[in-house]
C-alpha cells in the first residue's frame, strides 16, 4: 500500500528520537549487562529482529533473507520474529534453530489465521501473534500480496490466546487503549509500531511509549518498540522510556543484503555495543535498572 505522504511518520518519528538527549553518570557506575528474562527465557540482548516476510535470495546465496537473518538471531541469541508466509517457509524458519515468534496477518479466513497460529506451535515456535495494523488498507480492508484482510475484534484475538500455550504478542499497538485491550485479552507482549509509517502523521513510538508503559503497569505484558531503531542509543531510549526491549527492522536490511547472517550478526554486536557503553556511562548496570531520568527532551 503507497500512500502519497508515506514517509511523514518516519520523519517526525526520526526527528521526535534524535530530540531525546542523554546524560552520563560515571561514579559508581560498573561494567553494564545488557542480558535480559523475556517471557520466560534468557536472551543475551534487548535487540530483536523484525518480523519481516517474504524475503528473497540476496546474491544468489542458497539461504533467503529470512533464513539468513533467522540464524543471526540464533547466534547472537537474540529473540527472532517472522511475518508473513505459508506454513512450509516458516518451517525453514524453525530449522535454523532461532527462537521464533510467528506473527500472522489478520487474513479474512480465520481458518487460515488459525491453522498458521497452530502449525506454529506444532513446531516448536517461541510464541505466535497477529500483526493488526495492517487490518486496513486505502480503500477499506486491505489486501497484502492479494489475500483479503479483515477487522479483529477482542473475542477473536482472545480466542487465540486461548488456543495456545505460547505467548501472545500482538504488532502494531500506538494507543494507550488497545494497549490496554491487549492486556485484558491476556497477551503476554505488545510491539509499539506504526509499521513504517502505514498511517500519515502516526504518532512516533517513542513518544506514546511512557503512557503505554504506565497503563501496563503491573499487567505483566512486555512491551518491544520498533520502528526508527538503528543503533545502540535508539535501544537505550526505548529502554529508558519503558520498553523491554527493541526491535531493529530496516536498518539492518544493508548488513544483510550485503553479507547475510555475518552482516545481521556485525550490526547486531555493534548495537549491543553501543548499548553496553551507554549504558555503563549512565549508572545503568541492569536493563531493568535503566532510569528514565537520563533523558533529556530538546523538542
Amino acid at each position: 500500500m503507497d500512500y502519497i505522504r508515506l514517509s511523514d511518520a518516519n520523519i517526525i518519528t526520526q526527528k521526535y528520537m534524535d530530540s531525546i538527549l542523554i546524560e552520563s553518570r560515571y561514579i559508581d557506575s560498573v561494567k553494564a549487562d545488557i542480558s535480559i528474562e523475556f517471557c520466560g527465557d534468557d536472551f543475551d540482548t534487548p535487540v530483536m529482529t523484525p518480523a519481516f516476510s517474504h524475503l528473497g535470495h540476496y546474491k544468489d546465496r542458497k539461504l533467503n533473507g529470512l533464513e539468513e537473518y533467522s540464524i543471526a538471531a540464533k547466534e547472537c541469541n537474540a529473540l527472532n520474529f517472522c511475518g508473513m508466509m505459508e506454513n512450509d517457509e516458516f518451517k525453514k524458519i524453525m530449522d535454523t534453530g532461532a527462537k521464533t515468534v510467528r506473527i500472522v496477518k489478520p487474513y479474512a479466513d480465520n481458518g487460515k489465521v488459525k491453522d498458521q497460529m497452530q502449525y506454529a506451535e506444532s513446531v516448536g515456535a517461541f510464541g505466535i501473534g497477529m500483526d493488526i495494523d495492517h487490518i486496513f488498507g486505502a480503500n477499506g480492508y486491505d489486501v497484502v500480496v492479494g489475500e483479503d484482510m479483515a477487522g479483529q475484534t477482542m473475542e477473536m484475538l482472545a480466542s487465540y490466546v486461548k488456543m495456545t500455550k505460547l505467548p501472545f504478542v500482538v504488532k502494531g499497538v500506538l494507543s494507550v487503549s488497545d494497549a490496554v485491550k491487549c492486556a485484558k485479552l491476556g497477551a503476554a507482549a505488545v510491539i509499539v509500531s506504526h509499521h513504517h509509517g502505514r498511517v500519515p502523521y502516526a504518532i512516533p513510538p517513542m513518544m506514546i511509549l511512557p503512557k503505554i508503559r504506565e497503563a501496563l503497569k503491573g499487567s505483566g505484558v512486555k512491551i518491544i518498540v520498533d520502528c526508527g531503531i538503528a543503533s545502540g542509543a535508539d535501544v537505550f531510549k526505548a529502554l529508558a522510556l519503558g520498553a523491554d526491549a527493541a526491535a531493529v527492522g530496516r536498518s539492518m536490511m544493508p548488513w544483510l543484503e550485503k553479507e547475510g547472517t555475518e552482516g545481521v550478526k556485525k550490526f547486531i554486536n555493534e548495537v549491543n555495543s553501543e548499548l553496553r557503553f551507554i549504558m555503563s556511562s549512565t549508572g545503568s548496570a541492569k536493563v531493568g535498572e535503566i532510569d528514565g531520568s537520563v533523558l533529556h527532551f530538546t523538542g
